[in-house]
C-alpha cells in the first residue's frame, strides 16, 4: 500500500484524484492508511474523519471488499464508541443502506430475483459446478449468476461483520438490534434460509457471550430492562420470519429464546406480546403435529384477550371462541388403555417433551384432552361458539348416535369457512371416525366392514384400516369383529 505523510484532508483528496483517473483500488489504499495510522487518526476529530471514513466505505462496496470494510470499521469503532456514538453509527448506517440499494440494483437488473445458491459461504461446491455443467445453463443465467450473487454475498456479510463489531457495546446496543433485525428481514427478502439458520445461532452465541460478560457500564447487560426488552423484540422479529419462510425448527428455537427472555425480566411482558407470542406458538405447535398444545396455546390467547380487550365486539368474541373449540375439538382422542402405552410408546421420553412444552405456555403440568374440554366448558366457551359448532361439539362429546355421527359432522365441516377453521377438518374426521368406531363396538360384537364404511362415508377402506390398527396398538380391545 501507498503511504503518504500528509494530512488527513489531503489523503481524502488525494483518493478523489485517484478515482477521477479510475483507480479506486489506489483511492482505497490511500484512506486505508489514514485509519491504519494510529497516530493520525487518534489525534483528529469526527467532523475530519467521518467524511474519509464514508468514501472508505463507499469505495469499499463498489470494489465488495466487506473484510477491508470491517477493519476500518474496527478503527473507527475503538475512536468513537465512547466519545462519539452518533458518528458510528452514522456511518454504519450510511456503509449497510448503500450496500443494501447496491444489492436491490442487481436484484432489478437481474431476472433471477431469488438466487438458488444454498450456501453464500460456500458458492462453488463440487455438485453446483457439476450441475452447470450438464444443465446446459444460458448466458442470461450466467449473468443473473454474475450481477446479483456478489452483491448478495457482500450484503450477508457486512451485516455479519457489523453485528460482530457491536455485539458487546452498551452504548450501540440500539444499533446492533436494527442491524439484526435487518438481517433477518433480509433473508427473508432472498430466501436464505441457510443464512436464517446461520443468523439464529450467531445471535444465540451472542447472548450467550453477553451473559458472561463482566459488569462494566460500557458492556450490555441481561440485567437490565432496556437489554431484555431489545432482544425480546428482535426474537418475535426472528420468530415472525421463521413462520413466514416455514423454518418450523427455527421457530421452536425462537419460542424457547423469547420464554427464557420473558423469565430474566422482574415485569411480566406486556399483553400485546405476549398475545403476538401465544398466537406464534399455536402456528408452531400446528405445523409439528402438537395438536393438544396447539389448542392449549389458543386457549390461553382467548384467556389473554378476553380478561385484557374490554371492547371486544361479539363477532371477535365468537370467532376466537370458535376456533378455540374447533382446535380443542381436533385433538386425538386418549387411548382406552393408557397404562399400556409405556410398554408401545416408541418415543424414550413422551413425558419430558410434554413437561417442555407445557413450560413454554407458563402451565405447571401438560394439558390433556379432558382438562381442556372442562376448561372451556368453564369459560363459557362452547355457549359464546356459533351454534353449528354447539352442535359439533354435542355430536362428538355428549351424545351417543353411531349412526348418524359422520354425516352430522360431515355437515358441520361442509360449512366452515376460512383458513384458519378448514384447516381443523382432517384432524376432525380422524377424531369422528375413533369416536364411531368405539361407539360401534359398544353396540355390535360383529359388524362387516363395508357397512363400517357405509358409516363413515367420507373416508377410505385404507385410513379406516390404519385406523383400527392404531386403536388395537393401543389396547383398545372392546371393538367389533370385522368382516
Amino acid at each position: 500500500m501507498a503511504r503518504y505523510g500528509q494530512r488527513p484532508e489531503n489523503a481524502l483528496k488525494r483518493a478523489n484524484e485517484f478515482i477521477e483517473v479510475g483507480k479506486p483500488a489506489r483511492a482505497l489504499d490511500t484512506l486505508y492508511e489514514v485509519f491504519k495510522n494510529k497516530k493520525w487518526a487518534y489525534n483528529w476529530s469526527e467532523s475530519v474523519l467521518e467524511p474519509i471514513m464514508f468514501k472508505y466505505l463507499d469505495l469499499c462496496v463498489e470494489l465488495k471488499k466487506s473484510h477491508i470494510a470491517k477493519e476500518g470499521l474496527f478503527q473507527y469503532r475503538n475512536m468513537f464508541q465512547s466519545v462519539n456514538v452518533g458518528s458510528l453509527e452514522n456511518v454504519i448506517r450510511g456503509y449497510l443502506k448503500t450496500a443494501e440499494d447496491r444489492t436491490e440494483a442487481a436484484r432489478e437488473q437481474s431476472q433471477q430475483a431469488v438466487i438458488d445458491i444454498d450456501d453464500l459461504d460456500n458458492l462453488a461446491t463440487p455438485e453446483s459446478i457439476l450441475l452447470s455443467a450438464v444443465s446446459g445453463e444460458d448466458a442470461q443465467d450466467r449473468s443473473d449468476r454474475t450481477i446479483l450473487t456478489p452483491w448478495v454475498k457482500f450484503l450477508w456479510e457486512s451485516y455479519c461483520q457489523c453485528l460482530e463489531l457491536l455485539r458487546t457495546n452498551a452504548h450501540v446496543e440500539t444499533l446492533y438490534h436494527d442491524i439484526a433485525r435487518m438481517a433477518y428481514q433480509f433473508c427473508l427478502k432472498y430466501n436464505r434460509k441457510t443464512e436464517f439458520r446461520k443468523l439464529c445461532e450467531k445471535l444465540r452465541k451472542h447472548l450467550e457471550d453477553i451473559a458472561k460478560l463482566p459488569v462494566l457500564v460500557a458492556n450490555v447487560s441481561l440485567n437490565k430492562p432496556e437489554t431484555q426488552q431489545f432482544n425480546l423484540d428482535t426474537r418475535l422479529v426472528q420468530l415472525d420470519c421463521a413462520i413466514q419462510m416455514e423454518l418450523w425448527q427455527e421457530a421452536y428455537k425462537a419460542t424457547e429464546d423469547i420464554h427464557g427472555l420473558m423469565n430474566l425480566s422482574k415485569k411480566p411482558p406486556v399483553p400485546k406480546t405476549m398475545a403476538n407470542y401465544y398466537h406464534k406458538l399455536a402456528m408452531v405447535f400446528w405445523k409439528a403435529g402438537y395438536y393438544l398444545f396447539h389448542a392449549a396455546a389458543l386457549f390461553k390467547l382467548f384467556q389473554l384477550s378476553k380478561d385484557m380487550k374490554k371492547n371486544m365486539t361479539a363477532d371477535e368474541l365468537q370467532r376466537m371462541a370458535c376456533r378455540v373449540l374447533l382446535a380443542t375439538l381436533s385433538i386425538p382422542l386418549p387411548s382406552a388403555h393408557p397404562e399400556f402405552d409405556r410398554f408401545i410408546e416408541t418415543d424414550k421420553s413422551p413425558l419430558e417433551k410434554a413437561q417442555r412444552l407445557a413450560v413454554l405456555l407458563t402451565l405447571p403440568q401438560p394439558p390433556t384432552r379432558a382438562s381442556l374440554l372442562k376448561d372451556i366448558v368453564r369459560l363459557n366457551v362452547v355457549a359464546l361458539a356459533s351454534p353449528s359448532l354447539q352442535e359439533l361439539y354435542n355430536c362428538l362429546e355428549v351424545e351417543f348416535s353411531p349412526l348418524t355421527l359422520c354425516r352430522q359432522v360431515t355437515a358441520v365441516c361442509d360449512g366452515l369457512v376460512g383458513e384458519d377453521n378448514r384447516q381443523y377438518v382432517t384432524p376432525l374426521q380422524d377424531v369422528t371416525l375413533v369416536r364411531l368406531i368405539r361407539q360401534v363396538s359398544q353396540v355390535y360384537q360383529t359388524v362387516q366392514f363395508s357397512r363400517l364404511l357405509e358409516l363413515a362415508h367420507f373416508t377410505t377402506p385404507f385410513h379406516m384400516e390404519r385406523l383400527l390398527v392404531e386403536c388395537v396398538r393401543h389396547n383398545d380391545m372392546l371393538y367389533p369383529n370385522l368382516h
